[in-house]
């Protein structure tokens, strides 16, 4: 060894001792001197591999110690590659960097590194995205360029959304997209817009909010299953549906308008329901009674021909009885309704003192109308 080697650079000179102070010492101390030897490196070796011995049996240097401590290190490394996925994770298997497999919570096995990785993402956790808008209130700060989208009756509106998404599958997550969350941005922005594109400005703002979000929804979770992204869209949910901000103020004056519209057209189709049903009852109540006098003059001339046809039959049968009946019942018409005068010829006069009895009535209910007028008075 370097150690023992005699003379050299160690052995004298500015370093050696010189006459009796050790001229073996490389390190031989200070002139006129003693100094503390440096440690023996064959030594520390040989003492090494004596612990060695003793702790492998049959030694060290056979054969059959190798392979048993090359066992050793090859379990040790096999043991390595199970691995515990948590309940909120997935395990992504690598093999040389290729994606292999996903596995489910609870413990797994893969070849160990460095031919085998496992990543494991959380895949319960709820990620959210926002469009139209950033930050949370108060400080809440518009972006037009996202929010701003053309309805289907031409009129732009101004819409604010979120969107909640999760991982389904670790896998596709990982190696199918490069930028998850710009991409469910992007699909979700140009989602809302193929939807509102297809309703009017007024079905945005009011009634049809709900059912616009919903197939926003199905139509984004369709383009992710497209892009193998592995992404579940939980929810998309409108914050905000109104005219921008630069037309507001018209806007609201065309909205009173069209409730002063709706207002005249109730109350006008109100008026109608009230008219047309009573002009109907009328119309019904005139043609039921048209109907009931029509079957009654039908009904009465049907009598009265069956009368004239009797009262025809029995002048046939007995002419001069029916003729002496016709006159009697003529002259009993006529001279009920004449004043009588009797004349007595065998009377000097020829008058007989006549008293006008219903003269006398006609002046009396005459003399009798002008007090009861002036006592109501």
């Amino acid at each position: 060894m370097l150690y023992k080697q005699q003379g050299g650079p160690w052995g004298g000179g500015p370093w050696g001792g010189n006459g009796g102070g050790g001229g073996n010492k490389p390190w031989g101390g200070r002139p006129g001197g003693g100094g503390t030897p440096p440690p023996d490196l064959e030594e520390l070796l040989r003492s090494g591999q004596e612990r060695l011995r003793r702790l492998l049996p049959n030694g060290f240097g056979n054969l059959k110690g190798l392979w048993l401590l090359a066992a050793v290190i090859i379990v040790v490394w096999a043991l390595s590659g199970f691995y515990r996925v948590q309940p909120d994770e997935q395990g992504v298997e690598l093999l040389f960097g290729r994606y292999v497999r996903t596995t489910q919570p609870g413990l797994n096995y893969w070849f160990p590194a460095p031919a085998g990785q496992v990543i494991r993402p959380k895949v319960t956790q709820t990620n959210q995205v926002t469009v139209g808008f950033r930050g949370s209130e108060p400080n809440v700060r518009a972006v037009p360029q996202e929010s701003h989208m053309l309805a289907g009756d031409q009129n732009i509106v101004d819409v604010w959304f979120v969107v909640q998404w999760r991982i389904r599958d670790a896998g596709d997550f990982l190696f199918n997209m490069r930028d998850p969350e710009g991409t469910v941005k992007v699909a979700a922005e140009s989602a809302v817009r193929e939807v509102v594109g297809r309703n009017a400005l007024q079905a945005v703002m009011t009634n049809q909010r709900e059912l616009i979000a919903q197939d926003s929804r199905d139509l984004l979770q369709t383009i992710m299953d497209g892009y193998g992204a592995g992404i579940t869209i939980l929810d998309l949910r409108i914050q905000k549906a109104d005219p921008p901000t630069e037309v507001i103020d018209a806007f609201a004056e065309v909205q009173r308008a069209k409730q002063d519209e709706e207002r005249l057209r109730n109350e006008a189709l109100a008026y109608r329901n009230d008219i047309i049903p009573r002009a109907k009852g009328e119309a019904a109540r005139m043609v039921e009674a048209a109907i009931a006098e029509r079957e009654k003059l039908i009904r009465e001339s049907e009598g009265q021909a069956s009368r004239f046809t009797a009262f025809y039959e029995t002048y046939a049968a007995n002419k001069d009885i029916t003729v002496r009946r016709m006159y009697l019942e003529a002259m009993q018409e006529v001279l009920g309704r004449s004043e009588i005068i009797m004349m007595d010829q065998g009377s000097g006069s020829g008058v007989v003192p006549y008293l006008p009895l219903p003269e006398v009535q006609r002046r009396s209910k005459a003399s009798q109308q002008p007090q009861a007028v002036g006592g109501a008075q």
